[in-house]
């Protein structure tokens, strides 16, 4: 599971033409802005257990894992397969590979209840969304 914000700008790619590259180049650190918005809102709700603890699959127990350790694992990537001119696009999750255990936080299983720590950061994409545009016209304006 990942969280995806995305900045698509080309509907104002007509009227922002006559400002050059500037602008194509603003958008992904706007992007970034927004990106950083959930990416520390989901670090901060990421569960931190008190002490070491194992991860029990279907087939393995693997650890111990140390407490942070899915905190610790959560990133933001630029996307250069889902980004072109004028669009930017950042992606907020966990490194599967280092904390595979974080789907079941997420979502919980049969044994566990949940522990949303990306979910809820849904509701802070309009805070997101206001932190793209503040960062993009202030980069246009410095091109203005």
């Amino acid at each position: 599971m990942s969280m995806t914000i995305s900045s698509d700008l080309s509907a104002l790619d007509e009227y922002l033409d006559h400002l050059g590259d500037g602008v194509d180049e603003a958008v992904r650190p706007a992007a970034q802005k927004g990106a950083q918005v959930l990416y520390d809102y989901v670090r901060r709700n990421a569960p931190v257990s008190e002490r070491a603890h194992m991860f029990h699959g279907t087939h393995a127990v693997y650890g111990p894992y140390q407490p942070g350790s899915l905190r610790d694992s959560i990133y933001q990537v630029y996307s250069k397969d889902n980004s072109g001119q004028s669009k930017a696009t950042y992606h907020v999750s966990w490194n599967h590979k280092k904390v595979p255990y974080g789907f079941m936080v997420e979502f919980g299983t049969s044994t566990r209840e949940a522990h949303p720590f990306i979910r809820p950061a849904v509701a802070l994409l309009p805070a997101a969304s206001d932190a793209v545009e503040m960062e993009l016209m202030k980069r246009v304006g410095e091109i203005i």
